[in-house]
């Protein structure tokens, strides 16, 4: 239970930022606080503080203009300094962490009375790697070590030598941390390959710039501070690598998902496993060609040695199985002789995730190879870190181990995630439970032609319960859309969410009676292409020359054919996506309006979620049909055949939902602040016409309604 020391705590930290940011107290504010601090501080635990109770989760629907973040932060901080916890803030975009940690968090420790620290945790690959920088800037760069794999990408030749001599001096005198965002600068990802290392890689406390190192400075600063803003990504990043290794381990984490409803997605791509064919083939064969040279340098070393000498007769294994695989895959593909003239790439589903028993086969022999290289480099690397060590005595000198660590755990990196998509491969589902996607990409990449074979689970609910909630203190997932239909229903069966968890829909400070939404005449259905295209082309002609409008589709050559269709008059007013970078299009937009003049922006899906425009910025959204996904790609087409199978309906259970929540987003665009009002309309007459559009409807916020100019009342 809620102590009445933690609840006066609480309430007094909330008082004093009302009073001290001259904010007025919202009632979904205050019910969001109430419930993430019931929840939190009610976690039962054992003697030694450890979770007892499964009820430790809490998922919070709040609109646009709750205040969500002081409410997550004011609620769980409190909670998580007095269990001994560490509070980890993650969000989906870089926007919203930004708000977060440049504006929300400094303005709760000015105000609340709460004493408390904050860091940002990146991931490592964010860091440069300072043993590396010190090597390019030494010409370090021609060392075969380093440079075995980027022989195939430009230098850089001088611009990377100026880049090498820039960030070695900004961080030599601390005018700059290390850290690839804060560069002024956008730096070329070849050039950033160069210049940082992955987990394993890095030999951690037995590097000669362990002192220095700007990954490491910046866990220091994790180490003490009590909340942590992260990211989705690296949340499960490092619930991947076991959890622990770059935040503090899951147990003593309270979490807050901000953005929630991203998770399920930024988790799937998590645990999707891919191979590139000729990629592979290309990296075993500069490994072979350098084989006389790792003899050379590392063969002092009896073990080194055996390892060393066990290599050629395992590629002579690997790599006519790859050919026989790569061969394999394109006759599957129906591309025997490869892409045709005019096809720059292809893609081959494996219906149901089943896979032929000739490329099983394949994979069989293939999971056994890649284990017994992984085996191999991992060994070799185990050595190489040991020799590091003063303390320890290999028979190898460091300075002859050093080099040919990066390379060797890079090796070690690529012959691991090759097992893991072959084993996908290989492997039969469990019976009962929703199989793999499974399928081929071919492409050409250099005028070369490549084949990728990938894997992925068609859903991370198995995954994320019991990685993410099944191991935490204590989580709160949030977002201004996590209902579908006005159920959790869908989130729940994406992101493995219990039913014992708590769940609520917070009130909305808006008044939407302010807003119309309207469904014209003009309506067309787009099953009719053309006549809805002409539909779509006659409503913006007709808009008012002044207004502020979002015109949102849902396809791009839908979007290029009304623009090209547009009088000359009306296309002067539009501003369509792709024609320029998005930030300058809204800078745009405002401009156009702050002068007095109508503005008509056309986006796609992305708009749908990531534009604000307040006020005036925005007083119509045209929505030009309902945001159906066909579940083409591959995860979702396989996922909608299995539903099939079992009997359900794939469109009624996973598009329709869907759509209720891309459709709730871009009503949302409308109404950002309480003062707005304005109008939406949309232009697909389905959801008048089809039984589900009576259900996407009742899920949209209580706006007045105006079907075919008649006014239904809200």
């Amino acid at each position: 239970m809620l102590d009445e020391a933690l609840k006066g705590e609480i309430q007094g930290a909330y008082r004093r930022v009302l009073e001290g940011l001259e904010l007025t107290p919202r009632y979904g504010q205050r019910l969001m606080i109430a419930e993430i601090a019931r929840t939190l501080a009610g976690i039962e635990t054992d003697e030694a503080g450890r979770r007892t109770s499964d009820e430790h989760v809490c998922v919070l629907e709040a609109g646009t203009g709750t205040g969500k973040t002081l409410a997550y932060l004011l609620a769980a901080l409190p909670v998580a300094k007095a269990r001994g916890k560490r509070l980890v803030v993650a969000t989906a975009t870089v926007a919203l962490q930004e708000q977060v940690l440049h504006q929300d968090l400094p303005a709760l420790k000015a105000h609340s009375g709460l004493a408390f620290d904050y860091a940002l945790a990146k991931g490592r690959g964010r860091y440069v790697c300072v043993a590396r920088l010190d090597q390019a800037m030494d010409g370090g760069e021609d060392n075969p070590t380093l440079s075995l794999f980027e022989q195939a990408l430009d230098s850089g030749g001088d611009d990377f030598q100026k880049l090498v001599q820039s960030l070695g001096e900004a961080y030599g005198n601390g005018r700059w941390a290390g850290d690839r965002d804060s560069w002024p600068e956008a730096i070329d990802d070849a050039h950033w390959r160069k210049l940082t290392v992955d987990h394993r890689q890095c030999t951690n406390r037995r590097c000669g710039h362990f002192g220095a190192c700007a990954f490491f400075r910046a866990r220091r600063d994790l180490d003490s501070a009590d909340v942590i803003v992260a990211n989705h990504d690296l949340v499960l990043a490092d619930l991947a690598l076991g959890g622990g290794v770059v935040l503090p381990d899951p147990g003593d984490c309270l979490y807050v998902f901000d953005e929630g409803h991203h998770l399920p997605d930024k988790a799937l791509n998590h645990f999707t496993h891919r191979f590139a064919v000729g990629g592979a083939l290309r990296w075993l064969r500069t490994l072979k060609k350098s084989l006389t040279e790792l003899n050379q340098a590392l063969a002092v070393q009896p073990t080194l040695a055996r390892l060393l000498a066990s290599l050629p007769q395992l590629f002579e294994a690997v790599e006519p199985r790859l050919g026989e695989a790569f061969a394999l895959g394109h006759q599957l593909a129906g591309r025997p002789e490869g892409l045709g003239d005019g096809e720059d790439g292809a893609q081959h589903r494996f219906e149901g995730g089943r896979v032929p028993d000739a490329l099983r086969e394949q994979a069989d022999g293939l999971v056994t190879l890649f284990a017994e290289l992984s085996r191999t480099m991992e060994s070799m690397a185990d050595i190489l870190r040991e020799s590091l060590d003063p303390e320890k005595s290999t028979g190898l000198p460091r300075e002859q181990a050093e080099p040919w660590l990066p390379l060797v755990a890079l090796l070690h990196g690529r012959a691991l995630e090759a097992h893991a998509l072959w084993q996908a491969f290989a492997e039969a589902d469990p019976e009962g439970e929703p199989p793999r996607a499974r399928w081929l990409t071919l492409e050409r990449f250099g005028g070369e032609p490549e084949l990728t074979f990938s894997a992925s689970p068609v859903s991370a609910a198995h995954t994320l319960a019991k990685s993410l909630w099944g191991r935490c203190h204590g989580a709160v997932v949030t977002s201004a859309t996590l209902t579908a239909l006005g159920r959790f229903e869908r989130l729940q069966e994406r992101a493995g969410l219990a039913n014992r968890y708590r769940y609520q829909r917070l009130p909305s400070p808006f008044d939407y009676s302010r807003a119309v939404l309207s469904v014209p005449r003009e309506a067309a259905d787009p099953a009719d292409r053309e006549g809805h295209e002409r539909a779509i082309v006659d409503f913006v002609e007709a808009l008012g020359e002044d207004e502020a409008v979002l015109a949102l589709f849902s396809s791009r050559a839908q979007l290029r054919a009304v623009e090209r269709a547009l009088s000359d008059d009306t296309r002067k007013r539009v501003l369509a996506q792709d024609r320029m970078p998005k930030r300058e299009l809204v800078e745009r937009h405002r401009a156009r309006v702050d002068a007095g003049q109508g503005s008509i922006l056309f986006g796609l899906a992305s708009f749908a979620e990531g534009i604000d425009l307040p006020g005036d910025y925005l007083t119509h959204v045209v929505i030009t049909r309902l945001p159906f996904a066909v579940p083409d790609d591959p995860v979702g087409a396989t996922l909608a055949e299995w539903i099939e199978q079992q009997g359900g309906n794939p469109f009624m259970r996973i598009s329709v939902p869907d759509a209720s929540i891309k459709l709730v987003q871009a009503c949302g665009r409308l109404i950002r602040k309480e003062a707005d009002r304005g109008r939406i309309t949309l232009l697909d007459r389905r959801v008048l016409t089809r039984r589900y559009g009576r259900a996407l409807i009742d899920a949209l916020p209580p706006f007045v309604r105006e079907i075919d100019g008649v006014v239904q009342g809200g």
